[in-house]
This record gives structure tokens, C-alpha cells and sequence, in this order.
């Protein structure tokens, strides 16, 4: 299969912001695309080799992109970064350049996806001696093979900065329609990928085996399922009646959700967002060696940092000290971890996902031998409003942020990758005005006047809507950063940057610099109000009116624990906002 075939559908998709559009573009490329090759091109699309469970990067530098660029152009380095700083865009600068080559190969051989993606491949497992050297040349002899617009996508591609806006939900409806029959296939291809975590591999299942291949995905250990995530609601009342009357509530710790994978004695630990994170946690990967008793097992804990003079729990914040490559004994002693579990998924060949929430605790509890420092997250099970309030003030009081209240019913099963209301959160500050933080997207940002020019004054957050599967703008955040955090948001946020507003946003404000929506940040603000600019729940409350957060301020914390589809959502800050209103007219 040529590379030119997939460029042609990029370049389609970049024309466009419209979702059905860029399906109908997904589908035309999926079809065209052989059956032996279609888990790279899906891979390729999603502009990686790999799930991100492998943690295989291709990892190139701007500064050894601009090498190759000028070794394959004949121009040099000079020129390539003197009209990057016009385009802001390595991959045009490439295009530009290609098109006015100065160096021309007489026998220039057309791009296979073949050897786009092995030369990919070989560049993200070079190491060692002589490994930049290499990883230079391979991009330099794929561009010197490319065609101006292959050459655009494929610099992209190395830089992680494809950017087509595709998301993982567009590239499934795709699959559906292209091999599944219609849309209707969609929850088989969906459910096939929330267990496996693996776009590509979902992709081959169902393009040589069609929807019955999907549906027989199984939950397999060392590939991560995409976890559950809760809606919130701000009084007892509200959660049990929304969970049918009774519930189990349990602590909501705070710290890093991680989803334990036990095969015999080898443990594998994968974060919120399925990223392999076992040698930041070594300790914790003991922990759940000597005390999950089942000799195969995937495990759902909360990980928590804890002051090893007192035992008490510390705030999320101290565990971003684990996150290293070196220091990590130093990290461990100083920065300790208990284990708090609250799901069982698999055990000893049982897949539990489809099980209701009773029946997976109660074989969590068989499985776990509890100790000192791991523990069966602490719950309470009641159909009684002020039970569970006096049950969470006890969590506050033992330093937990609130409750996860789950619901007991036959039908609670394991949404795995869904937010929905078979779990709630209940937190203390939902109840009143806007004491809560919430956890947003950094979408867009303003250049800064006075002391803070040169760099950004304010940030545009927006949360996110699952069901457009877009962002929408909700505030703009200018308070509560050091200096030292603005000298460095420009660098930090710099591999973020993009020309134009992303299509997966949606906004009326126009931002002096767009960003692509994957930083999550936490913030706090007075209080939400309508706002006739703001696009988060446009509509929804009063026509012409969105929600807005009033005098935010950043608390310090970037979620890097987070994706942007894990940060708060749409339909989150309308509950908050009707929460409030209910506070203010007591």
C-alpha cells in the first residue's frame, strides 16, 4: 500500500473540523487499506507504532527532525529553522522544502506503509552507541523518498504532533461502518476495545473475522482495560435515588488510581490513562506480589502517598515525586505508598467485568490478603441519607477528598471506558458555592501585558463533552501562577502548540496561541454563571448561554495523571451549577 494513499485521507481530514466528515474520510482510507496492513494504518493514524500500554515512543527531537529535514532537502539547518519560526510547523517547513528540492534523486522510490512504518519502528527501538546518528538517517531517507505531502505527515508523525483530530471514538465508528455493517456495530467494536486498550488490535479482529470476531475479545492480563469513571452528584438524597435506593460508598482517596495486572509472580502496574508506570512503583508492586493471593489476577487500588513517621495519608501532589526515571529508591523512602483496593476484574481466569459490583467485592475481599500498608478500600453499604453523610464526613475527617458511591443492583457491571451513573462521586464542596476544584483543559492561551510580557497572561481551559466528544470553553485562568510557572508555561506547553483552533474544540473567543487539548490542570473559582461567550453547556440552562467559571485561580497541580478526556466534564459543571442554585435559594 502506498503512503501517499494515507496522506491524501490526512490532508482530506486537516480540511475539515466536521466529525461526520472526518469519519466518512476514516472509512474511505480503512477500506482502501489491505487486510494484513490495517492495525499499522490504524496505529499510524492515531500517530503512534503502538498501544500506549507497550511504551514504545518514536521519539524525535525538533532539533534532529530539523537535521533530517535539511540532509534530505539540501538546504541547511539555518534555513529550516528560519521558516519553522514563520510556520510553527516542522512538517510544513518539510513540505515547503521537498517541493523546491534542490538535490534531485533520479530513482526515487514511491513510499510503502511498509517502510514508512518499519522505518518508524527501527528509530523508536534504536538505543545505545550510535542511536541518534541512525534514527537522523532513517527520517533523512524517508524524506528524501517522500513526496511533499507525505513528507509534511510523516515529520508530524515522528514529533508526535500528527494532529488531525481524530479521536479514538471517530477511528471506532469508522471501523464500524467500514467492517462492522452499519453503526450498529459500534458498542461490540467499542466494548472490544474498552477491554483490550488496543485500537489496532480491535481493528484486525474486526476487518478478518467482521462483528463476531469482536465479540469474542476477552479480558487478557498485561493488556489494561480502560477503566470505569464516575458522574457526581452534590447530596445523599440525589445519589441514592439516582442509585435505586441503596448503595455501597466508599473512601475516595486521594492519590493514583492504578489497575494491577498479577501473573504469577510478575506484576505489572498501568495508570488512569494505561501508561505502564511498575518501575516508578516498585514497592507498591511487592505489595501486591506477597498480598493479592490468586495467582492471576487484575486488581483496581487507589495508590497513596503516606508520611512514613506517622503512617497518615499525604496529598496527591507528593506522589509526583515517583514519577522518575532515576532516584526512584530515594523517592520510595521518602515518599512511601499504601495500596487501598476497590476491584476485582479478573481472577484466576474469571473474567468479572460483567459481574455486578457485590459480586466482584466480594471476591476482591477473598483475594486480598489486608496488612499494614494494603487495604480493602473502607465502605459502607446503607439505603439511608444521613448514614451516608455521617459515613462521609468520617471520610473527610480520616483525610480522604469524599466518597465513590457505586450501585449494588444486578446491572452494575464494569462500564470499562464509561463515564456513567453506576458510579457517583461525592465531594464536600459540591454542595454550595464553588469551594471544589475541578480539573480542566488547556485549549488556547493570551499573551500577557505589563510584568507578564513575553509570556502568557492568561490560559483558556474548557471541559469536556463525552457526548460530542469535543471541548468546550468554560473560563480563562490568569490567577494563582507564580513567576516561576509563567517563565515556563511557554516551554512547557510548546510541544502543545498548534497553528489553529483544534477541531475538537469549540470556542467563540479567539486565543492568541491554540494548543492541542491534552494538559489538565486543576483550578478553583468563586462560583458558575451564565455566560453568553462561553461554550460549556451552551443552550443547556438558558438559550444563548453557556456556564462560566467566575474568578478562577490555578492551584498549582498539573493532573499529569490525567488525559483530557478524564478531566471534568460538560455535564459535571451543570450539576455543580444546579447545586448551587439550590444552595442559594435555602
Amino acid at each position: 500500500m502506498k503512503y501517499a494513499s494515507i496522506a491524501d485521507v490526512y490532508e482530506k481530514i486537516e480540511a475539515t473540523t466536521k466529525r461526520l466528515e472526518m469519519t466518512d474520510h476514516l472509512v474511505e482510507l480503512l477500506k482502501q487499506t489491505p487486510k494484513d496492513l490495517i492495525d499499522k494504518v490504524v496505529y499510524l493514524t492515531q500517530g503512534k507504532l503502538y498501544p500506549d500500554f507497550i511504551g514504545i515512543e518514536i521519539g524525535i527531537a525538533e532539533k534532529m527532525a530539523v537535521r533530517a529535514v535539511a540532509k534530505a532537502t539540501g538546504h541547511s539547518e539555518k534555513e529550516i529553522v528560519e521558516d519553522l519560526k514563520k510556520t510553527g510547523d516542522l512538517g510544513k517547513t518539510a513540505q515547503k522544502f521537498l517541493e523546491e528540492k534542490t538535490q534531485v534523486q533520479l530513482f526515487q522510490e514511491p513510499l510503502t506503509v511498509e517502510k514508512v512504518y518499519g522505518d518508524l519502528d527501527k528509530m523508536a527501538k534504536a538505543t545505545g552507541a550510535g542511536s541518534m546518528d541512525l534514527k537522523k538517517n532513517l527520517l533523512a531517507g524517508l524524506l528524501s523518498n517522500a513526496a511533499s505531502k507525505e513528507a509534511k505527515f510523516i515529520v508530524r508523525t515522528v514529533m508526535g504532533q500528527l494532529r488531525l483530530g481524530i479521536a479514538d471514538m471517530t477511528v471506532l465508528d469508522a471501523l464500524a461502518i467500514a467492517y462492522g455493517g452499519g453503526k450498529q456495530a459500534r458498542e461490540h467494536v467499542e466494548r472490544a476495545y474498552n477491554i483490550s486498550a488496543d485500537l489496532g488490535r480491535v481493528a484486525r479482529a474486526v476487518v478478518e473475522k467482521g462483528v463476531e470476531g469482536v465479540k469474542k475479545f476477552e479480558v487478557s492480563l498485561g493488556k489494561p482495560i480502560r477503566s470505569m469513571l464516575a458522574e457526581r452528584l452534590g447530596s445523599p438524597e440525589e445519589i441514592l435515588e439516582k442509585l435505586g435506593g441503596k448503595c455501597i460508598a466508599e473512601y475516595k482517596y486521594d492519590g493514583e488510581r492504578i489497575q494491577a495486572h498479577k501473573k504469577e509472580n510478575q506484576v505489572t502496574l498501568f495508570s488512569r490513562r494505561l501508561e505502564d508506570i511498575t518501575n516508578q512503583y516498585p514497592d507498591a508492586a511487592e505489595l501486591l506480589r506477597k498480598h493479592v493471593k490468586a495467582k492471576d489476577a487484575i486488581i483496581e487500588a487507589e495508590c497513596v502517598a503516606i508520611d512514613p513517621d506517622t503512617g497518615e495519608m499525604r496529598p496527591f501532589q507528593d506522589l509526583m515525586h515517583r514519577r522518575r526515571k532515576y532516584g526512584v529508591e530515594k523517592a520510595m523512602k521518602e515518599y512511601p505508598v499504601s495500596l487501598f483496593m476497590f476491584d476485582a476484574l479478573y481472577v484466576d481466569g474469571r473474567d468479572l467485568t460483567l459481574e455486578s459490583y457485590l459480586v466482584r467485592h466480594k471476591i476482591l475481599e477473598k483475594t486480598i490478603g489486608q496488612a499494614d500498608r494494603v487495604k480493602i478500600a473502607q465502605y459502607h453499604i446503607t439505603n439511608n441519607p444521613e448514614e451516608l453523610e455521617r459515613f462521609f464526613e468520617k471520610a473527610v475527617e480520616d483525610g480522604c477528598e469524599g466518597l465513590i458511591c457505586k450501585s449494588i443492583n444486578e446491572d452494575s457491571v464494569y462500564q470499562a471506558g464509561a463515564r456513567g451513573w453506576l458510579w457517583i462521586k461525592y465531594k464536600r464542596d459540591y454542595k454550595s458555592e464553588m469551594t471544589d476544584t475541578v480539573e480542566l483543559v488547556v485549549v488556547g492561551a493570551f499573551y500577557g501585558r505589563g510584568k507578564r510580557a513575553g509570556t502568557y497572561g492568561a490560559l483558556l481551559l474548557a471541559a469536556y463533552d463525552p457526548d460530542e466528544d469535543s471541548f468546550k470553553t468554560v473560563t480563562k485562568c490568569g490567577t494563582g501562577f507564580t513567576d516561576e510557572n509563567l517563565k515556563k508555561l511557554p516551554e512547557m506547553m510548546k510541544e502543545h502548540k498548534i497553528p489553529n483552533k483544534h477541531p475538537r474544540v469549540q470556542s467563540t473567543l479567539e486565543a492568541d496561541v491554540w494548543f492541542e487539548p491534552t494538559v489538565v490542570i486543576e483550578t478553583i473559582g468563586a462560583e458558575i454563571t451564565l455566560s453568553p461567550i462561553h461554550t460549556c453547556a451552551m443552550n443547556v440552562i438558558r438559550k444563548g448561554s453557556g456556564l462560566a467559571i467566575r474568578f478562577p485561580r490555578f492551584t498549582g497541580n498539573y493532573r499529569l495523571d490525567k488525559s483530557a478526556e478524564d478531566g471534568t466534564t460538560v455535564n459535571e459543571i451543570v450539576q455543580m451549577y444546579r447545586n448551587q442554585l439550590k444552595k442559594f435559594t435555602e
